[in-house]
């Protein structure tokens, strides 16, 4: 009872540390702000709830990140089960902008939504290695996919995303 009672107060606490991460993870898969608040909610009670199977020591984030990923799986396939329901497309994200430089906001928005138009595979990749840090080896275990795996699905996400970001865009005048 005491090591139980451990493993939950580690979890929580490292919980704590971890969200902004886990959160920014939960909306990359999520793709909407509110479904992302759900999905983040709904790991952090699964994690302390099942934080005796934890190992102490290992890495919680890494942890966290294949529940939340585990979730979101399963309600993609009850959600297509029930209704056929999908995801939110790039342009219907709504997200804040705090920064004062407006053209480097601009930029970055047209940047994220871009990532956010991927397949989801590529999305999460992208996220993983480019924002999260994570390594190629670490990504590919995290995911349970090989590491040439990730390798590809970045490298088909870089060409998509220039080939996207390089296009003219149309004038209105």
């Amino acid at each position: 009872m005491k090591l139980q009672k451990t493993a939950r107060s580690e979890v929580a606490e490292g919980l704590k540390h971890h969200f902004p991460r886990l959160w920014r993870y939960c909306l990359v898969l999520a793709g909407h702000p509110d479904r992302a608040d759900d999905l983040a909610q709904a790991t952090c009670l699964r994690a302390i709830e099942k934080a005796d199977l934890w190992a102490p020591g290992t890495q919680l984030d890494r942890w966290t990140f294949r529940i939340a990923q585990r979730i979101w799986l399963n309600e993609l396939r009850s959600e297509a089960v029930r209704r056929g329901g999908g995801m939110t497309t790039a342009e219907d994200i709504d997200l804040p902008d705090g920064r004062p430089n407006q053209e480097m906001n601009f930029f970055a928005r047209e940047v994220l939504l871009e990532v956010m138009a991927l397949p989801e595979a590529q999305r999460t990749t992208v996220v993983l290695v480019y924002v999260e840090g994570y390594s190629y080896k670490e990504a590919a275990a995290l995911l349970d996919i090989p590491i040439g795996t990730v390798m590809s699905r970045l490298a088909a996400a870089r060409a998509k995303l220039v080939c996207k970001l390089n296009e003219p865009k149309s004038q209105v005048g």
